[in-house]
C-alpha cells in the first residue's frame, strides 16, 4: 500500500479542570489529508486546500511531526534517504481554533505514515512524534490533543516524562457544543498570560474538581460531572480574551448544558450536555448570542469520537 486517506478528528483539551492532561475528540468537523510513500527521499506538501498555513518545514507541524517518525524509521532500519512522503491537506480545523487544528494535521500525518510503513510504532511513540508538531505549532509539546485524536475518546495524561496516558470511559449520551469565534488567539500568546505561581487553595480545588470529573465519567454521574467542569486557575485569565464568555456559560447552563469552558487556548468555547436534543439547544443558545455581536463564528454539535483517527486505502 502506497497511498491512504486519514480523517483526523477536531478535539478539545484541557475539559475545564485538566489544563494540559485531559481531552476529547469529536466526530464533527474533521480534516482530510492524502498521504503516499514515494522513492524519492524527503518530505513535501504539495497542496494545502482552505485556510492558508505555512508550508517552510520549520513552521508547518505536519511536517515536522512526520520528519522526526521519519528520522527514528530510518535509524531503527539503518537506513539513509531512502524513503519519501508526499501529502496534501485538506484544513476544514481553522487553525488557531482552539480545536486542535494543529493536532489533527500532526496526528494524521504520523498515524498514516505508520500504516504505509507496516505499523513499526506503538500508540504512546506516535503521540511523541505528534507532540512535536504542536511544539512548532504553539512552542510546547503538549499532547492534550494529540492524545485523543490518535486513541479516541476522552483520554488522560498521567505523566509527560515518561510518558503515560491512559483512554478514560466515556458516557454514551455525553454530547459537545462548540462555538468559534472568528478571532485569533495564538497558543502561545495564551500560555504568556498565565501565572506562574497559583495558590495552595486553588490547587486543591482544581485537584477534587479532575478526580470528581473522572469519577463522573465512570459512574455516569451526569451531576457530578456538571459540579466537577470548574477551573480557577487558568479559565479566570483566559476568559478576558473571548467575547461574551460568561454569557454563553451562564445561558447554556440555563437550558440543560452540564458546564464547559474555553477549548484548549482559545477562542472557541464548548458545553458538554447530556444527550442531542439539549447539545442542539445548547447549540442555538450559542448562535443566539454570538448573532447580536460583530463578531464572525461557526457553531459545531458532535458526539465523543470514540475511536479517534480514521483511514481509508486510495
Amino acid at each position: 500500500m502506497n497511498a491512504i486517506k486519514i480523517f483526523a478528528p477536531a478535539t478539545v483539551a484541557n475539559l475545564v479542570c485538566g489544563f494540559d492532561i485531559i481531552g476529547l475528540a469529536l466526530d464533527y468537523p474533521k480534516d482530510e489529508i492524502y498521504l503516499y510513500k514515494s522513492n524519492n527521499p524527503g518530505i513535501r506538501i504539495n497542496k494545502i486546500y482552505g485556510p492558508s498555513l505555512p508550508k517552510d518545514p520549520k513552521k508547518n507541524s505536519a511536517f515536522a511531526a512526520l520528519q522526526l517518525l521519519l528520522n527514528k524509521y530510518e535509524k531503527l532500519n539503518k537506513l539513509k534517504n531512502n524513503i519519501g512522503f508526499e501529502m496534501e491537506l485538506i484544513k476544514n480545523i481553522y487553525p488557531g481554533s482552539g480545536i486542535g487544528s494543529s493536532a489533527a494535521s500532526s496526528a494524521g500525518v504520523v498515524f498514516g505514515a505508520n500504516i504505509l510503513l507496516g505499523n513499526p510504532f506503538n500508540t504512546i511513540q506516535l503521540i511523541r512524534f505528534a507532540m512535536e508538531g504542536e511544539r512548532v505549532a504553539s512552542g510546547s509539546a503538549h499532547a492534550d490533543n494529540v492524545a485523543p485524536a490518535i486513541m479516541g475518546g476522552l483520554t488522560l495524561i498521567r505523566s509527560y516524562d515518561p510518558l503515560d496516558i491512559t483512554k478514560l470511559h466515556s458516557p454514551n449520551e455525553l454530547w459537545v457544543s462548540i462555538i468559534h469565534p472568528e478571532i485569533e488567539i495564538k497558543t502561545s500568546d495564551a500560555r504568556k498570560i498565565l501565572k506562574k505561581n497559583i495558590l495552595m487553595k486553588d490547587a486543591i480545588q482544581q485537584w477534587g474538581n479532575i478526580g470528581a470529573l473522572v469519577a463522573g465519567l465512570y459512574q455516569e454521574n451526569y451531576s457530578l460531572i456538571s459540579r466537577s467542569l470548574e477551573d480557577v486557575i487558568v479559565e479566570p485569565i483566559r476568559s478576558t480574551l473571548i467575547p461574551s464568555f460568561y454569557e454563553l456559560k451562564v445561558k447554556c447552563k440555563e437550558i440543560g448544558a452540564l458546564g464547559g469552558g474555553i477549548s484548549g487556548s482559545g477562542p472557541s468555547v464548548f458545553m458538554l450536555s447530556k444527550g442531542n436534543k439539549i447539545a442542539k439547544k445548547v447549540t442555538k443558545v450559542m448562535n443566539d448570542i454570538y448573532s447580536t455581536l460583530k463578531v464572525g463564528y461557526n457553531t459545531y454539535t458532535s458526539p465523543i469520537n470514540q475511536k479517534g483517527l480514521k483511514w481509508k486505502k486510495i
